[in-house]
């Protein structure tokens, strides 16, 4: 799977460090190193299962916790 390339174009005027910023802040919205990571190793698909359901067992719990408030 080939993820296309997040681009900034720099506006006039606009210095590096807020260009920088601004394409750390997309990439962070786009989530695109959280990927990287994921893909770092080989998950089996029982362990990325049982990952995700961990990860709904958990909110769900925040949800009832929460669900009073």
């Amino acid at each position: 799977m080939k993820i296309p390339l997040t681009e900034i174009r720099l506006k006039k005027g606009e210095s590096v460090e807020r260009a920088l910023r601004r394409l750390k802040k997309r990439v962070d919205r786009e989530g695109i190193l959280r990927e990287v990571r994921n893909h770092r190793h080989y998950e089996k698909p029982s362990e990325k299962r049982r990952r995700k359901l961990k990860v709904a067992r958990f909110n769900a719990m925040l949800a009832a916790r929460y669900a009073d408030l």
